[in-house]
């Protein structure tokens, strides 16, 4: 190989990766990179969205924020959202992923019927949600109610108190066979020579699971708790079906504050200083959760 060769070969070698990811790059950029400048851009705009009468307002709309006390409990329930998720989500699908990576009878139906609450639409299941918590007509109150338990019926959506919680039980519902999925993938990388050498020593389960598969799963532990917090910051659709924010603000999140402030308000710089400021918390989140969980890893 000559030397003119022998340089275009390391040339092709080096623009290679550019190629390949070129196409991944531009879609970012128009899709993700660009909205997001954008909405940086509008965030100090005074603007209803329509037309061309956008005013330059300086740093007003921030100003605004810092004082808004709707926006700062619906960043408060993301957050509660985000906590519980973590709380309750993981470990319950630590828990059927290790039933099913046991069970070797019948773990296919169980996995399709722990599956399908995922399959479903948040729409779809925000719809149904909310005729369950219906007060008059939910099958909840009509079950308490037959079995004499009046005192604990309730108006699980209308009440300030309660429209959170039940959105955190909904929202941990449909997510928990994800995460299953999660775990049981890594569960079945696990050695099965490493379990059946415990085994032969006269370990038990208990010491199998806690010495053995957990710390074997702490990465997968990293990714779900990333998942589910991000996921848990910018949570929309089922909050929107079901109580809209209400009442009082009660289960408002980030995100539907943000819809109602663009499309009923029609405040669109506004509303971008909400989106801007959502993503400005989602990656500060992120970035401490990434930072315990590797602590707890190392820990472990």
């Amino acid at each position: 190989m000559t030397l003119r060769s022998r340089q275009s070969y390391r040339r092709a070698q080096k623009l290679a990766p550019i190629v390949f990811l070129a196409p991944a790059i531009i879609l970012l950029s128009v899709f993700l990179l660009y909205p997001l400048l954008y909405s940086f851009r509008l965030s100090f705009l005074d603007w209803n969205g329509l037309g061309s009468g956008a005013r330059f307002n300086g740093l007003d709309n921030w100003e605004r924020l810092l004082s808004d006390a709707i926006f700062w409990k619906s960043a408060l329930n993301n957050i509660y959202l985000a906590v519980f998720s973590v709380l309750i989500q993981l470990p319950i699908a630590v828990v059927l992923a290790v039933v099913l990576d046991e069970a070797a009878k019948g773990s296919r139906i169980l996995k399709i019927l722990y599956f399908i609450p995922l399959l479903m639409s948040s729409v779809a299941l925000g719809v149904l949600f909310k005729n369950i918590f219906d007060p008059n007509f939910g099958p909840i109150n009509a079950i308490l109610t037959e079995l004499g338990l009046y005192g604990l019926t309730q108006d699980w959506l209308g009440d300030p108190n309660l429209a959170l919680g039940s959105i955190i039980a909904v929202v941990c519902w449909q997510n928990v066979p994800f995460y299953m999925v999660l775990f049981l993938a890594a569960l079945s990388s696990f050695p099965r020579e490493i379990v059946e050498a415990a085994n032969l020593d006269g370990a038990s389960q208990n010491t199998i699971f806690w010495r053995l598969k957990l710390p074997h799963l702490q990465g997968t532990f990293r990714t779900a708790v990333l998942l589910a917090v991000i996921g848990s910051m910018r949570y929309f659709d089922l909050v929107y079906v079901m109580t809209d924010g209400g009442p009082e603000h009660s289960s408002e999140m980030m995100a539907t504050y943000m819809y109602h402030t663009v499309f009923n308000s029609f405040e669109m710089g506004y509303g971008s200083t909400i989106a801007s400021a959502m993503f400005i918390i989602i990656t500060v989140i992120a970035a401490i959760s990434m930072r315990l969980s590797k602590r707890f890893e190392t820990e472990v």
